[in-house]
């Protein structure tokens, strides 16, 4: 019985390895090479009430594609408010002047060899809905519907749709079935086009764990890394409260490294998470141990990785640190071939300055992206 019991057994592992190569050269994984290195272009099309027609053509213009294009970023990820574009929420109508503009963005961006993450980022209120009754979604399908058809027509070799920015779900098995739902939606209309799909909690890696996969093969599967945000997100006035106090946070983390730090804070709270902070030494060991993790998670179900967000906000963290961080993300993503985009290109935690005259990219950063200078 001992024979045939381990020939069962070569054989489970030969099929688990066909299964596997199979899932490598699958067209998700095919499209998943267009996206190996991004920036987010933020505060555009979302993130703003200004949707004139004057911001729009000046917040950011061509000559920023062709920097981005030229500094050796191969795509880019376009934040867009579905409540700002939605002439209709019951049938998801678009309004043509918005979508106009979009239009001539994606060209623009394509044109300049870039590809396009189109990706659905509203506002708080507006997806805080979803998470509650059935009109909410359905006025989400009812969008999605209407957008995807309207970019069918475009090369799915290069636009891509990510179905929702950092969804906000407590129940993480409703977020499963609104996602697996716009999935249909969207291959209804747009059956070429690669969608990304992420997890219920704001596109942290530890939902993702608990994700499986949706019943349609050419899907990518995003995360967003800001972990350990009590270094990243350090004086951010949104969020956490206790972000807001803090200064020059170090990175990497150890128990001697955070004492001074502590004199900054007089919440005992606020310094136990500070103290937690330096004692689990956060470093690039520790970072890529958590990219590792969702890597694993990826392999055994075949499914390619994104990571569509990373940053570090910049107004009170060493640019030292800063850069330090962001060069071991990176490298732990691309030491398991998982393409990222940067938060983000001229925000608050921007890759360049902006001037009325000039545009200047960040040479520490670039350097920790592994890019040009």
């Amino acid at each position: 019985m001992e024979i045939p019991r381990r020939i069962a057994t070569l054989f489970l592992a030969l099929f688990s390895l066909s299964a596997a190569a199979q899932h490598g050269s699958s067209l998700a994984f095919q499209r998943a090479e267009h996206l190996r290195r991004g920036i987010n272009l933020s505060s555009w099309y979302s993130q703003t009430r200004d949707f004139s027609n004057h911001r729009l053509d000046t917040f950011t213009t061509p000559a920023d594609f062709a920097l981005i294009k030229s500094l050796g970023f191969d795509h880019v990820r376009l934040p867009i408010d579905p409540e700002a574009f939605i002439a209709d929420s019951t049938s998801g109508s678009l309004r043509p002047d918005l979508i106009a503009k979009l239009d001539k963005t994606v060209a623009g961006l394509t044109s300049a060899g870039l590809n396009v993450v189109l990706d659905v980022h509203p506002e708080e209120p507006w997806k805080s809905l979803l998470a509650k009754g059935d009109d909410a979604p359905a006025r989400f399908f009812a969008f999605w519907t209407v957008f995807a058809q309207h970019y069918a027509a475009t090369d799915p070799e290069k636009v891509f749709f990510e179905i929702l920015n950092e969804p906000n779900f407590d129940d993480l098995f409703r977020w499963q079935g609104i996602q697996a739902n716009a999935v249909e939606r969207i291959r209804q209309v747009a059956p070429r086009h690669t969608i990304i799909a992420t997890a219920a909690w704001y596109s942290h890696i530890d939902t993702l764990l608990a994700l499986e996969p949706v019943r349609d093969e050419n899907v990518i599967y995003t995360f967003h890394e800001y972990d350990p945000m009590w270094f990243t997100h350090q004086g951010a006035t949104w969020g956490t409260q206790g972000w807001a106090t803090l200064r020059g946070v170090p990175y990497p983390a150890t128990p001697e490294s955070i004492l001074p730090i502590l004199g900054q804070v007089s919440d005992d709270r606020i310094k136990l998470e500070v103290q937690r902070y330096g004692w689990e030494h956060w470093d690039a060991a520790r970072l890529g141990m958590e990219v590792a993790a969702i890597y694993e998670w990826a392999q055994r179900r075949g499914v390619p990785l994104y990571c569509g967000e990373f940053g570090v906000y910049k107004a009170f963290a060493s640019p030292t640190a800063r850069a330090t961080w962001i060069s071991d993300v990176r490298s732990a993503l691309e030491s398991k071939h998982i393409g990222w985009a940067m938060w983000d290109y001229q925000g608050s935690f921007a890759l360049v300055t902006k001037s009325a005259t000039t545009t200047t990219p960040d040479p520490a950063i670039l350097t920790a992206l592994g890019l040009k200078k």
